[in-house]
């Protein structure tokens, strides 16, 4: 199944798509986490082959279990289109009150607007594949002053300070948006 969403392509911003993780991002994937910014930030170590394809194997079994839907964020390039990221849907379930969204982008993609485009372009995939959900949340350490731009640029507005919980040592901020 080929799920796909693209953002508003401007002149000075190519067109990023939305698509379900494949085998053909593996490298790609292990690629991208080589970066010390994206490993900081993120839960799952991704460091060779085998890591990816654990990996890959979860976000498979995610979109199986309706609960988590994970897409590779491409953005069109002259020669092709090239992984810049990704974004996810997290706890899509009834006794949940929000679902949240979380993303990562590649290295050479930051500072380019990809993440906001690409959590612009879940947010409304996830309002409209799931009409009961009326708020999406987004979810921050308090130092990651980049995740924060991110949330104010794609329409989620702060809603206030969590408490640190693990495997996160710091306070967070929670963003919602709503439906509409």
């Amino acid at each position: 199944m080929l799920i796909e969403s693209r953002s508003p392509d401007t002149p000075s911003m190519p067109v990023v798509a939305l698509r379900p993780w494949c085998v053909d991002d593996l490298d790609d994937l292990v690629h991208a986490y080589r970066d010390p910014v994206l490993r900081r930030w993120t839960r799952v170590p991704v460091t060779n082959s085998a890591e990816a394809r654990r990996w890959l194997d979860g976000a498979l079994r995610d979109w199986a279990d309706g609960r988590r839907y994970s897409f590779a964020v491409l953005e069109e390039q002259a020669d092709g289109a090239r992984l810049a990221g990704n974004v996810v849907l997290k706890g899509v379930t009834p006794e949940r009150p929000a679902p949240e969204v979380g993303y990562w982008t590649a290295s050479w993609a930051r500072g380019r607007g990809v993440a906001p485009r690409a959590v612009t372009a879940l947010s409304r995939w996830a309002f409209d594949r799931f009409p009961e959900v009326t708020r999406l949340d987004l979810l921050h350490q308090v130092d990651n002053v980049a995740s924060c731009r991110v949330a104010q640029k794609s329409g989620f507005v702060f809603q206030e300070v969590l408490p640190a919980r693990p495997p996160f040592p710091l306070d967070g901020h929670r963003h919602t948006l709503a439906a509409g």
